[in-house]
C-alpha cells in the first residue's frame, strides 16, 4: 500500500493524491479507459485508503487534521504557543464557529474519501479480473465509505448521502441536501455489514487493509453509539470469538512501536511512512507537533491540565509515561531532559528524536482493547455489570500495571460495583487508555457529558450544549444553504 498511482478522473472532478507526483500532468484519463484492468481497481482502492493519510500541501485527515476536533476540542488537549492558527486555538477555547478552517477542511478531506470510494464502487464492476478480488475490493472501498460517515455524522449531525460518483459539473445538480441522523446510520451499516465479507486477514504484502474484523469492530462503535447495546453485545463477541487472533500486546509501548506496526491488536489503523509522498504536511505530523525538541519552547499540542490528566494515574500504570512524557533521553548529548510541561509522547519516534517530522508510527484507529471496554460497556448498559464485564475491564486494568493478562490480580482488578460505579470505571479507563486517540470528544458527547467534563479545564470554559455538535462548514453553507441548514447555535 505504498505505491500509489494518480487518477485524473475528468467526470468525476476528482483529484486523487499519490506517491512521487508529478506536478505537471502530460495527459489525463477519464473513468471510461482507466478503469481496464484488475490492477486499475486496485490502485482505485488504494487511493481510498490514502484519503485517511494523505492530503498534500495539508495536514491529513488522521495525520492530526481530526486531531483538532476530538482531542483539542474536548478536555484532553489544548492549543500551545507553537499552534499559530487562530482558527486552531479557537477550537481549542471552544470559541469557533462556522468559518473555522479546520473544520472545513475535516469536511472536505471526508468528503473526499467518499467521493473516492464512490468512484471505485461504481467503476470497478467493470474491469476484467477475478470476481473474487473485484468484490473483496468493493467492499474494502465500502469499509471506508462507512468509516468516513460515521465521522461525518458524529461531528455533524444529519449530512448528505452521497452514493456515486457526479455525472454533472451543473452546480444546481450536484446540491444535496442534508439527511436525518438515522438515514445516515441506516447507510453506515449498510456499508460496513457489506464489508464484513472481506477476508479474515491478508499477506504481508496487503498489511492493513480492511478486513471482516475491522468491519464488526467499527459495527461494534455504531452500534454503541446508537446505544443499541444488544447489537453492540453481539458485533463484540464476534469480534472476540471469530477466530481473528486478536490479543491485547501485553506492553502497553507496543501498541505505538514502529516494529510492532499491524500487530495483534491493531484491528485497523491508518498507515504511515515516513514523510510520506515527499510532502511534509501530507503524513502524520503528530510528532513535529507534540515535540518541538529539547527545548523549553511548548509544542503546538499541549496537555490541557496536568492535574486533570497527568496526575490521575496510580502508581505503576505504565499507560502515563506511554502517553505523557515529563522527561526524553537527548540522544546527541545523553542528557536526561525534563520538560517544563509533560509533552504527548505516544506518537514520537523514539528512535530518532534527533529530526522530529513525519513518522512512521500508524494511527490505531481502532484497537481491541477498544472492543473489551466496549462489551464491558454495552453489557452494564443493558442492567448491570456481569463477571463477563468485570474480566473484559479488568483486562485491559492488567495490562496497563504491566500484569499478566489473564490471571486475575486482587491489587489491580475492579470488583463489587453497581451500575453506576462500573459506568464510571469504564469512563475513566477510557479517559486513561486512549490519550491521543481520536477517542475523547465522541465518547463525551455519546455519555452526555461534554460539558461537563470540559468545564472542568479552565481555558475551554466557554464549552457549551451547541458543542455536542459541530457547524455546518459556511463555505458549504454559501453552495446551498437551503439544503446544508446550520446547527444550533452556529
Amino acid at each position: 500500500m505504498k505505491k500509489i498511482i494518480v487518477i485524473f478522473l475528468l467526470s468525476a472532478g476528482l483529484f486523487v493524491s499519490c506517491t512521487d507526483l508529478e506536478v505537471t500532468p502530460t495527459s489525463f484519463t477519464t473513468e471510461d479507459n482507466y478503469f481496464v484492468t484488475q490492477d486499475d481497481a486496485v490502485a482505485s482502492v488504494t487511493a481510498v485508503y490514502a484519503s485517511l493519510s494523505l492530503d498534500p500541501g495539508e495536514q491529513s485527515l488522521f495525520g492530526r487534521n481530526l486531531y483538532f476536533l476530538t482531542d483539542m476540542a474536548s478536555d484532553y488537549a489544548a492549543a500551545g504557543v507553537s499552534a499559530t492558527n487562530p482558527q486552531v486555538r479557537a477550537l481549542s477555547s471552544l470559541t469557533h464557529d462556522a468559518t473555522s478552517d479546520r473544520v472545513q477542511v475535516a469536511w472536505r478531506q471526508i468528503y473526499a474519501g467518499i467521493n473516492r470510494a464512490n468512484v471505485s464502487i461504481d467503476n470497478i464492476p467493470k474491469v476484467s479480473g477475478s470476481e473474487v478480488v473485484k468484490t473483496r475490493l468493493i467492499n474494502e472501498a465500502k469499509f471506508i465509505r462507512g468509516l468516513l460517515y460515521f465521522q461525518a455524522v458524529r461531528l455533524w449531525g444529519g449530512v448528505p448521502i452521497v452514493l456515486h460518483e457526479p455525472t454533472t459539473i451543473e452546480l444546481e445538480k450536484l446540491k444535496t441536501q442534508r439527511k436525518t441522523v438515522d438515514e445516515v446510520y441506516t447507510q453506515i451499516i449498510k456499508d460496513l455489514t457489506d464489508a464484513e465479507a472481506l477476508p479474515a486477514a491478508y499477506t504481508a504484502a496487503d498489511a492493513g487493509r480492511a478486513t471482516s474484523g475491522a468491519a464488526k469492530a467499527i459495527l461494534t462503535k455504531v452500534y454503541l453509539t446508537r446505544k443499541d447495546w444488544p447489537n453492540a453485545v453481539l458485533k463484540a463477541r464476534e469480534v472476540i470469538n471469530g477466530g481473528y487472533g486478536y490479543a491485547l500486546f501485553e506492553n502497553f509501548q507496543d501498541i505505538f512501536t514502529k516494529s510492532k506496526k499491524n500487530g495483534k491488536e491493531h484491528i485497523f489503523s491508518v498507515q504511515f511512512e515516513p514523510n510520506q509522498a515527499g510532502n511534509g504536511s501530507s503524513g502524520s505530523t503528530f510528532q513535529a507537533t507534540s515535540f518541538t525538541g529539547f527545548t523549553a519552547t511548548e509544542p503546538a499540542d499541549i496537555i490541557s491540565d496536568v492535574a486533570l490528566f497527568y496526575d490521575i494515574y496510580e502508581d505503576g500504570d505504565t499507560r502515563r509515561d506511554v502517553s505523557y512524557a515529563k522527561q526524553l533521553l537527548n540522544p546527541a548529548t545523553g542528557t536526561l531532559y525534563t520538560f517544563p510541561k509533560p509533552i504527548f509522547k505516544k506518537y514520537l519516534d523514539l528512535t530518532n528524536l534527533a529530526t522530529p517530522g513525519n513518522v512512521a508510527i500508524n494511527f490505531p484507529l481502532i484497537r481491541y482493547a477498544d472492543i473489551l471496554l466496549s462489551l464491558a460497556e454495552a453489557i452494564n448498559e443493558q442492567g448491570t455489570p456481569t463477571p463477563e464485564a468485570f474480566e473484559l475491564l479488568n483486562q485491559v486494568r492488567r495490562r496497563a500495571y504491566g500484569k499478566p493478562i489473564a490471571t486475575p490480580d486482587a491489587g489491580i482488578d475492579l470488583t463489587a460495583l453497581d451500575q453506576a460505579g462500573f459506568r464510571a470505571a469504564i469512563q475513566e479507563e477510557r479517559k486513561k487508555e486512549f490519550v491521543q486517540e481520536g477517542q475523547r470528544w465522541f465518547d463525551l458527547v455519546r455519555w452526555g457529558t461534554l460539558v461537563t467534563e470540559v468545564k472542568k479545564v479552565t481555558a475551554k470554559n466557554s464549552v457549551s450544549e451547541k458543542n455536542n455538535l459541530y457547524p455546518i462548514p459556511q463555505s458549504e453553507r454559501n453552495i446551498d444553504p437551503v439544503g446544508l441548514p446550520q446547527n444550533p447555535g452556529y
